[in-house]
């Protein structure tokens, strides 16, 4: 994580928060996600900030993004103010490509984003290290109230193992995955009721695990007939 925040109280009803920003942590996300979208074939990187305001700690962001960006003239650089992307992301969200932003304005940015496609029930993240991967849903802390009723929505959860799946270049599992549940949920309409069914999480893991079923069984029938016909 590029940024870490410190809070302290010296005396009692005044709060300091710091938020540190080093040129090392920022050049490596900034790496991270140039090289990000040069693998994965996207074509415009932008960075998210606060500079016209904390000159100091998001210009030192901002800055380091632009030098990183001139070693990739492949992909097109550009950068917003977090204010005015909130208000894009909402009017024109097809304008972004890879977002690349400090710790905090992910956070809040994440969570507009599942709201804008669904709820937190469908979508996945995964946090990358050094030395681990961690899978997860893009919103933590959702759906604490629902826990022990058989209604929240497990796709975020689902989508989140195909993720792990893809990591671990098990490309065919993951997309088995991926493909029962765009069907379950656009084609079967099996839907959990924050999304305008009126399906229990059960029935809604049942249904992905019975179109994944169903797709094995097909794909070896197909490779039956062709084994035959050979």
């Amino acid at each position: 994580r590029r940024v870490h925040g410190l809070e302290h109280q010296n005396v009692a009803g005044i709060v300091e928060s710091l938020k540190v920003v080093t040129y090392e942590k920022s050049l490596r996300i900034a790496k991270f996600a140039f090289d990000y979208a040069k693998s994965h074939g996207r074509s415009r990187v932008t960075a998210i900030h606060k500079a016209n305001i904390m000159k100091l700690g998001d210009g030192l962001f901002l800055e380091t993004c632009r030098e990183v960006s001139k070693s990739y003239p492949e992909i097109e650089f550009d950068s917003m103010i977090v204010d005015n992307c909130a208000m894009q992301l909402v009017a024109h969200p097809e304008q972004f490509d890879v977002m690349l932003t400090p710790n905090l304005y992910g956070n809040v940015i994440v969570a507009m984003l599942c709201g804008l496609t669904g709820g937190p029930g469908l979508t996945p993240s995964y946090n990358l290290g050094h030395h681990y991967t961690l899978f997860e849903t893009a919103t933590r802390n959702s759906g604490k109230s629902l826990v022990g009723q058989n209604v929240a929505n497990p796709i975020a959860y689902v989508r989140a193992a195909a993720d792990l799946l893809k990591h671990l270049k098990l490309t065919e599992h993951s997309n088995l995955i991926n493909k029962a549940i765009f069907k379950v949920i656009a084609d079967d309409r099996v839907r959990t009721r924050d999304v305008g069914g009126t399906d229990t999480t059960q029935e809604v893991v049942n249904a992905i695990i019975f179109a994944m079923d169903k797709e094995l069984h097909a794909i070896a029938a197909s490779k039956s007939v062709h084994s035959t016909r050979l």
